[in-house]
This record gives structure tokens, C-alpha cells and sequence, in this order.
């Protein structure tokens, strides 16, 4: 079931909770900051939960961008990899991200979970309903946008000492 050559990048959250959308302003963000790429998939998951492992379970690298609420100062920046990245609910990160952190545990479970795995996130400042991000959301933004931009980078550096070409999604968000 594992492609060994997906790669895509999840923007995670719900756009009328303020802050909470922030996964999906990000994508946003990088999207507009970088060219076409040709070998990442860009991915509007909202705040579908158990829809989102097909795209878990195929994809060999996904960066996945959401609000966390890890305690910290509003739009303090944190970035987990891999096996750092917690599976279930035990630990809470946001009000969707339930649904999704059990998608990776069940991802993991059935032996299926992305080799490459890379969560960044903000503490968000304001999750009451309203559309747009807080002022310290948003000042983060250039550097998550950044920190995506290394991480594609990273990628990339395997791909080409690995030989591998990968095939050419369509460059526009997907909204699955």
C-alpha cells in the first residue's frame, strides 16, 4: 500500500475557528512562496480525521502543518519528527486533531505509516469562531513557511542520492 515516492504536504484545520485554521493558512502560504513542484502534493485536509489515512498510509514523506496547543506562548513554532510525534489521544494537541492523531496510530498499527514524517505547528492564541489568524499566528508564519521549505529541501537531497524520480501530481490543492 506504501508508495515509496508520495510526497505531500497536509495542511490540517478548520478555518472558522480562527487560529485553529492555521494548518490551512500555511499550506497556503507555501504554496505561494514556492514554484510548481512537480513531486509534492499539496493537501487541504480540514478537519476530516479517519478520511485522511488513505493519504497517510500511501505517502512515503507528509509534512503535516496544524495548531497545536502544547502550552506555549501564542505563535511559538514547534516542530516534531517521527516517532516524536504523538499517535493517540493521550496527548491532546487540538479539538481535530484527535481524529487525526488516531489516523497515524491506526496508520502505524497496520505497518503503514510515512517513513518520513514531519509535523509543524503554532500555539495558537485564539480558537473562538471568527474567520482569520491572530496577529501572533500570523507573524509566524514566514518562519514555518521556511521551515517547510527546508524540510521539501531535505527531501529533495534524499531523492537525488537515491536515484528516485517521482511521478508529477497536480500541482492545486486537493480538498479530500
Amino acid at each position: 500500500m506504501l508508495s515509496p515516492h508520495r510526497k505531500a504536504i497536509l495542511g490540517l484545520g478548520n478555518l472558522l475557528y480562527q487560529d485553529e485554521g492555521f494548518g490551512i493558512h500555511a499550506l497556503r502560504a507555501i504554496q505561494e512562496a514556492l514554484p510548481v513542484l512537480e513531486d509534492v502534493e499539496f493537501v487541504d485536509g480540514g478537519v476530516l480525521g479517519m478520511n485522511l489515512l488513505p493519504l497517510v498510509e500511501e505517502s512515503s514523506h507528509l509534512l503535516v502543518l496544524d495548531a497545536i496547543d502544547a502550552g506555549q506562548p501564542p505563535g511559538t513554532i514547534l516542530e516534531l519528527k517521527d516517532e516524536k510525534i504523538p499517535l493517540f489521544t493521550a496527548a491532546r494537541l487540538s479539538e481535530h486533531q484527535v481524529g487525526f492523531q488516531e489516523v497515524l496510530g491506526l496508520a502505524r498499527f497496520r505497518g503503514n505509516l510515512p517513513a518520513n514524517l514531519h509535523l509543524i505547528g503554532v500555539q495558537p492564541q485564539d480558537l473562538n469562531s471568527g474567520i482569520g489568524l491572530s496577529q501572533a499566528v500570523t507573524s509566524a508564519l514566514p518562519e514555518v513557511v521556511d521551515r517547510a521549505m527546508a524540510t521539501l529541501k531535505a527531501w529533495r537531497l534524499e531523492s537525488a542520492t537515491s536515484g528516485v524520480i517521482c511521478r508529477a501530481p497536480d500541482p492545486r490543492p486537493r480538498y479530500v
